[in-house]
């Protein structure tokens, strides 16, 4: 599908300066591979047609004979979520379209224009574009953050013409955390430029966004990973993408520099078990690249490209006759 971008006089989407403001869990990993990780269960009993799951037991086809429904959850990483860029590419070059899409952070925002009919190419092109200041709506009069994080929610919904989430192509859900209560706030409806800018919210960076009343922000806090609610959206067979393993970036100087790595620090243990609910794990090698390195955009989405690549064969023998044609 051919999609052209919208102008934008004066202005450029803030995708890349966004995944500096998704969750920034995501560490190096020591090279790119192909993880296959234990499903969830399927009840029922047995049907004509069965697909096997990673972990190698028989997962129930639906009636008749149709596919399994793919479902994409696409992790945080910061600058690193440049990678999930080329894991589409490669995807999507072999015939693997996903039928649902689950976001945090930078997967959020990366997984919005997925859902909203954009090629993987557009996507990049427009990542490629991007300019930090886009976003950096400096906000002096609200101490709780840093940015206020109303221009990255106004350049999403320019470039998506203004669409909730109910009306994007695909199911899709951007999940945040709830500041009061620290649960999971999936969000599946609304205004898709708050929910990508709740999701990619980061505490004290961005002023926590206000959806119904309910103070939400990064949904890396609890779930950086969102396999869950990949399966909630009716996803059968779940493709995770994570982008990095353990924190080994130096902290800097600097309290954003701080900030991220307490964030990778805290993280991975959440992502390793959300990671265990994945029908197939994918891990692009990141490890020579730091979280906040923006100026490798183009070797991030060649890194995410390669990890996507190699994981194509083991794809196929999990979901024979699943790509389709171009």
């Amino acid at each position: 599908m051919t999609r052209p971008l919208p102008p934008t006089p004066g202005r450029r989407l803030a995708l890349g300066a966004a995944l500096a403001a998704g969750s920034q869990w995501l560490s190096p990993s020591a090279q790119a591979q192909t993880t296959t990780t234990p499903a969830a269960p399927v009840s029922g009993g047995p049907a004509p047609n069965k697909s096997h799951t990673a972990s190698g037991r028989v997962q129930s086809a639906p009636p008749g004979g149709a596919p399994l429904r793919l479902g994409l959850a696409l992790g945080g990483g910061s600058a690193r979520g440049f990678s999930h860029i080329g894991v589409l590419k490669a995807l999507d070059e072999a015939g693997y379209r996903a039928d649902v899409v689950a976001g945090t952070s930078a997967g959020a925002l990366v997984g919005a224009f997925y859902a909203a009919g954009f090629s993987p190419w557009q996507i990049e092109e427009v990542a490629l574009k991007v300019r930090d200041l886009d976003v950096a709506d400096l906000n002096s009069a609200n101490k709780r953050g840093m940015f206020a994080g109303e221009a990255l929610q106004r350049l999403v919904n320019e470039y998506l013409r203004q669409q909730p989430i109910e009306r994007l192509r695909l199911p899709f859900c951007a999940v945040a955390t709830q500041l009061a209560s620290g649960e999971v706030a999936a969000l599946r409806s609304g205004d898709t430029g708050l929910a990508v800018r709740a999701s990619c919210a980061i505490p004290g960076v961005f002023v926590p966004a206000v959806v119904q009343g309910v103070e939400l922000v990064d949904g890396g806090l609890v779930s950086p990973l969102p396999v869950r609610q990949a399966r909630a959206l009716g996803a059968q067979f779940v493709i995770a993408l994570d982008v990095g393993a353990q924190p080994r970036n130096a902290t800097g100087a600097g309290l954003y520099e701080v900030i991220l790595q307490s964030f990778e620090i805290m993280g991975r243990a959440i992502t390793q078990l959300e990671a265990q609910q994945a029908d197939l794990l994918i891990r692009p090698d990141t490890a020579r690249f730091s979280s906040t390195d923006f100026n490798a955009r183009k070797e991030l989405i060649q890194a995410g490209y390669e990890a996507g690549r190699a994981s194509l064969a083991e794809l196929a023998r999990r979901l024979p006759g699943r790509a389709r044609k171009t």
